[in-house]
């Protein structure tokens, strides 16, 4: 990378020099009307203030564009919010940038860590924090408008493991190494990882945790083995994984896995969101329970207020009997009208692509991209099958 724009980058945003920053967006090329500096950042015990790298030679130009609205009306109603919360944020922290913060409610704890991941969104309308510190979590969100804050005290919370796992109680950490590495074989990037807050078992570098919140906050926490074991948090309310990125969003798509969710990411769409659990191995032929009866489907009645506004619904559940069956419980439910289906494709003459993932993998991000994009409406797709 050329000096000259780490020279630019490290003069105009007054970034400490200690961290290592990975630019990742290999297969998308960025329209110039959103140039962003895609980044992502690697949390050590050395970590202070993010540098950023441009793989792509914008570096320039966003940072003007940064500079441009530091000044504006929305950046200012934003700090003075955050301000009242005790957030410390001067005239350096652009939008689109992440910066890491000393947090003013665990004050960094007895090491005065950098613990607070603080960012203003590129259009100005929102700014969200979180504490990466395991004794605190404290997160949250400001808006330019007229909303008021949201923030609380959501701990990286204690979470009992396993049989299998020791410790009994551990936090949850930044990924490691070793499960980003993991990502990264499944062609996952730790951008997507970091937006999603996916983290791993402080103790247990190989398990990883699969944060589940709603409006920023953790309300559940899914974990899974690299050997595809899973278990989640008990006495947790059920929600699809995702649902802030369903949040103003009138079309969807559903899938049947965490990493499937986050592959679609990588395709291109963020209004995606995924079951919380397995798929049934056969379709019901009793009529439907009512909602209090319904417990294996809890998780679309909790998220109610989020589907009832959708006019397009995208099944792209796995492509085995389990999947097929989930698709249609789904839009048994959701109101098979307005959904759709996709068609994985063909692997070989007598297979097709298992799920979001495996396509990516094998055929890339534009292949599941149109995959995505020419879905089948249910309700002709069924009578395809009959026929």
């Amino acid at each position: 990378m050329a000096t000259s724009a780490l020279s630019l980058t490290n003069q105009l945003c007054r970034f400490s020099s200690e961290v290592h920053f990975l630019f990742i967006n290999k297969n998308f090329s960025t329209p110039k009307s959103t140039r962003l500096i895609s980044h992502v950042w690697s949390y050590s015990k050395t970590t202070r203030i993010p540098a950023l790298h441009s793989a792509n030679g914008y570096i320039k130009e966003a940072i003007e564009e940064g500079e441009g609205m530091v000044d504006s009306d929305k950046v200012r109603v934003l700090k003075q919010k955050i301000e009242v919360l005790g957030i410390k944020c001067d005239d350096s922290c652009f939008p689109g940038q992440y910066y890491h913060l000393l947090c003013p409610k665990c004050k960094g704890g007895k090491t005065m860590e950098r613990s607070l991941s603080f960012n203003i969104t590129q259009d100005v309308d929102v700014a969200m924090w979180r504490c990466f510190g395991t004794s605190c979590g404290w997160t949250g969100q400001a808006f330019a408008d007229s909303r008021m804050p949201i923030a609380g005290v959501n701990k990286i919370f204690k979470v009992k493991s396993s049989k299998q796992v020791t410790p009994e109680n551990v936090v949850l950490e930044p990924l490691g190494d070793k499960l980003i590495a993991y990502f990264s074989e499944r062609m996952i990037s730790e951008e997507t990882l970091r937006r999603n807050a996916v983290m791993q078992m402080s103790g247990d570098k190989y398990i990883i945790a699969f944060t589940y919140r709603q409006n920023g906050a953790i309300v559940g926490c899914k974990y899974r083995t690299m050997e595809k074991r899973f278990w989640q948090e008990k006495d947790t309310r059920k929600w699809l994984y995702g649902i802030d990125d369903i949040n103003e969003a009138t079309e969807i798509i559903i899938v049947e896995g965490e990493i499937d969710k986050l592959s679609v990411e990588e395709a291109g769409f963020r209004n995606c969101v995924s079951v919380p659990g397995g798929a049934p191995q056969i379709v019901s032929a009793k009529d439907l329970p009512s909602i209090q009866k319904d417990r294996a489907y809890q998780y679309l009645w909790n998220s109610k207020e989020y589907l009832d506004k959708l006019s397009r619904i995208v099944l792209a559940t796995d492509s085995d009997t389990s999947g097929r069956s989930l698709a249609e419980e789904l839009a048994r439910r959701l109101g098979k009208e307005r959904c759709w289906v996709v068609r994985w494709p063909k692997k070989d003459d007598s297979r097709c692509f298992k799920d979001a993932n495996e396509v990516l993998k094998c055929l890339g991000p534009a292949a599941l991209k149109e995959v995505i994009q020419t879905a089948e409406k249910y309700e002709a797709c069924q009578l395809h099958r009959l026929n």
